[in-house]
């Protein structure tokens, strides 16, 4: 990992990208059972999680992956739906970003994680459209750093899985019929 006296990247904390987002369930986002459709709670997670990694970014970035997403238990029609996104890992120009969605009940007030979820993505300068240096992460709570160590074990286990899985030069990506 590179320190600041090693690049003339900036240096920023997991607090600063931090984003806390709330909605309201509605019926057009439910299936016939009430509950939320699971693409609708993506979009959701898709939104925070951008704006976490434009705050940290400082400006431009595109999802590169939804790397994993649990749901864990489902959100009602007429739920409060709150979104806790923050960077958790930065490389050179790319970011993961952690996700937990939680439900509240207005009626009960109480509160429960219903999903959890770690997207990957890439800054690109705007001029270029190419991907460009992102600030250095410096967590700063015992919490930052053990999810900047859990963050840092998943980016290389997805980095693994990647080159494994690339296709050689005589091998097609897939062939039609198998």
């Amino acid at each position: 990992m590179e320190t600041p006296e090693q690049t003339s990247r900036p240096v920023k904390t997991p607090a600063e990208s931090r984003v806390q987002t709330w909605f309201l369930l509605m019926p057009n986002q439910a299936n016939p059972y009430g509950t939320a459709f699971g693409g609708a709670i993506v979009a959701q997670i898709d939104m925070a999680a951008s704006m976490a990694a434009q705050r940290h970014a400082g400006g431009t970035v595109v999802t590169a992956a939804i790397d994993t997403i649990c749901f864990e238990r489902p959100i009602q029609i007429g739920d409060q739906v709150l979104l806790e996104a923050t960077v958790t890992y930065a490389g050179r120009t790319s970011m993961e970003v952690a996700v937990e969605v939680y439900c509240e009940n207005p009626a009960q007030r109480r509160r429960e994680r219903t999903t959890t979820a770690y997207l990957t993505f890439v800054a690109v300068d705007v001029q270029t459209q190419k991907p460009r240096p992102v600030p250095i992460l410096q967590p700063q709570t015992p919490e930052e750093r053990k999810q900047f160590e859990e963050a840092r074990i998943r980016v290389q286990t997805r980095q693994q899985l990647r080159r494994r899985n690339k296709p050689g030069p005589q091998q097609p990506p897939f062939s039609a019929g198998t």
